[in-house]
């Protein structure tokens, strides 16, 4: 082996030595992030209990939240939104260690779908990390089964995607096939939990769309006139005026026919 050659192999194993202190400072890290989440999960318990409290006095608050949150919505059909009608309460538990998983709760009213007062899904990482989640059964009245009818009760263009999207909302509830991916459960905990307001508060979004889309119009329209008024001569603005009282009488006249 020639000297560059024994130089590099050295310097290799030298890497591997401060990779590992790299590694060793990252494991507390990890471990140090760990105990500040749990502190903090701690301190906001009782802001999302008066938040609770809080929402229980606006109707249908958790329905219309779900419905304006775009990627619950494209899971909600007609009947499903009906049904959570009747839901008073949200609520996401971490658990402990929060590495082990959560678990939601929906609290329901008396309603026509089924019996159970609380319908849950927890999600577990066992120690090696493998994913597994688990539910409550829902104990559908008679003929009252969502999971069941919707197949049944879909338009042709809901069939097309039916690959894509399950075929009730509350079939997520019996789904335990990826637990690692589930989408529906993420994005309640990520998104909806620390902030359902923002969804509550905002209109559809395609109407939304629709909205930003004029304002931007307003904007240039704004502007233009702006540049206008720059341009123009006083004498200019007067003839103006002296339109808009025609127009006023031309509307006059108008309603007298």
């Amino acid at each position: 082996m020639g000297l560059e050659e024994k130089e590099q192999q050295e310097a290799i194993e030298h890497i591997d030595e401060v990779q590992n202190e790299i590694d060793r400072l990252n494991e507390q890290a990890s471990e140090e992030i760990l105990k500040v989440e749990q502190k903090y999960n701690k301190l906001r318990q009782p802001f999302f209990q008066k938040r609770s409290e809080l929402i229980a006095k606006i109707p249908n608050f958790w329905v219309t939240t779900f419905v304006n949150h775009p990627q619950v919505s494209a899971l909600l059909g007609e009947e499903d939104e009906e049904a959570l009608h009747y839901l008073t309460r949200v609520e996401v538990t971490e658990f402990e260690d929060i590495k082990s998983g959560y678990r939601i709760d929906f609290y329901f009213d008396e309603n026509p779908y089924f019996e159970n007062k609380i319908l849950s899904k927890e999600f577990h990482l066992n120690e090696s990390g493998d994913p597994s989640s688990k539910s409550t059964e829902i104990k559908w009245k008679s003929g009252k089964d969502l999971t069941k009818r919707s197949s049944q009760t879909q338009n042709k263009a809901s069939r097309k995607r039916q690959h894509e999207e399950p075929e009730s909302f509350f079939t997520w509830f019996t789904d335990h096939s990826d637990a690692g991916a589930d989408e529906l459960g993420e994005v309640i905990k990520d998104d909806i939990w620390p902030n359902p307001l923002q969804y509550y508060l905002v209109p559809d979004m395609d109407d939304e769309e629709g909205e930003g889309e004029e304002d931007d119009d307003d904007d240039e329209e704004e502007e233009g006139l702006e540049d206008i008024d720059e341009e123009g001569d006083e004498d200019e603005g007067e003839e103006d005026e002296d339109d808009d009282e025609g127009e006023e009488g031309e509307e006059d006249e108008g309603e007298d026919d």
